[in-house]
């Protein structure tokens, strides 16, 4: 387990990662920070505790939206998986009918082709 120092708020905290995930842990905490920094440019120094709670509720907003953006994009997505599925199934009857009456017109001109060639001809 790696061990990393981040910085919110001008403190440094030692915080545990999973090894190789250092730099995203940084990110993770400087993310944080630019939040924090925003509200103290916004409200002024308002305490670290609320400035942190702020903070975290930002987050949990964007986190939320986020996921409700993700939940319609992929119902977005399964509607269109039916629908393309819908459409599949209706190009694959209308081929199945096209070949069906192209049989089927091969068949009558086969036929009329036939009785033509066994009809007796005029005389010339």
């Amino acid at each position: 387990m790696a061990h990393v120092n981040v910085t919110i708020n001008g403190r440094q905290f030692r915080m545990a990662c999973d090894d190789g995930q250092e730099d995203h842990l940084h990110n993770l905490a400087a993310e944080v920070n630019a939040k924090v920094e925003q509200l103290k440019g916004a409200f002024g120094e308002i305490g670290d505790t609320r400035l942190t709670v702020m903070a975290a509720i930002m987050t949990a907003d964007e986190v939320v939206d986020m996921r409700r953006r993700l939940e319609s994009a992929e119902a977005e997505l399964t509607e269109l998986r039916e629908s393309r599925g819908q459409l599949q199934a209706r190009a694959e009857a209308r081929e199945t009918s096209i070949a069906r009456a192209l049989d089927e017109a091969a068949a009558t001109i086969e036929r009329v082709v036939g009785q033509l060639n066994a009809s007796p001809r005029a005389a010339s």
